[in-house]
C-alpha cells in the first residue's frame, strides 16, 4: 500500500467539474461547425474524467503501474474510435447504400427528379399498386 498522502481539496475539484459542465452546455450553443463542437466536448469530457480518476479515485497518489492499468482502457477506446471512423456514417458523408449499390431512395429510378411516379413499395412489382395502409396483401 502507498504511504499516507495529503487529502485533496475536494471542493476545488467539485468547482472545476461544475465549471467544465457549464462550459460543455454553453459549447453546445456555439454557432460553430459540428466537428469543432465535438472536439471541444470530447476534450472537456476527458478533462473531467481525468479529474475524477486522479482525485476521487486517488490515482494521483498511486503507483505508476496502477495508473497505467486504469488508463489503458481509455487508450484502447480512443484507438478503436479512430480505427472505426472510416466505417462510420459521418466519415462517409452521411450516405448509405440502397439496393444494388445505388444511394438510398434512388433504387430502380424511383424518386429521381425526372420520375413523375411515387416510389414503389418494397417488394412491389412494376405496375402493381401498393396496398393501402392497414390493408393486407394476400
Amino acid at each position: 500500500m502507498t504511504e499516507a498522502h495529503k487529502e485533496p481539496n475536494y471542493m476545488a475539484i467539485f468547482w472545476w467539474l461544475l465549471i467544465l459542465t457549464i462550459l460543455e452546455v454553453a459549447t453546445t450553443r456555439l454557432p460553430a461547425p459540428r466537428l469543432i463542437i465535438a472536439v471541444l466536448l470530447v476534450g472537456m469530457a476527458l478533462t473531467k474524467a481525468s479529474l475524477v480518476a486522479l482525485y476521487f479515485m486517488h490515482l494521483k497518489f498511486e503507483r505508476r503501474v496502477l495508473t497505467m492499468i486504469a488508463f489503458t482502457p481509455l487508450l484502447l477506446c480512443v484507438f478503436l474510435a479512430l480505427m472505426l471512423m472510416p466505417d462510420s456514417k459521418l466519415a462517409l458523408g452521411g450516405r448509405t447504400s440502397g439496393a444494388a449499390g445505388t444511394p438510398a431512395g434512388e433504387a430502380a429510378g424511383a424518386g429521381s427528379p425526372d420520375s413523375k411516379e411515387a416510389p414503389a413499395a418494397p417488394g412491389a412489382t412494376p405496375g402493381s399498386a401498393a396496398p393501402a395502409e392497414g390493408e393486407h396483401q394476400h
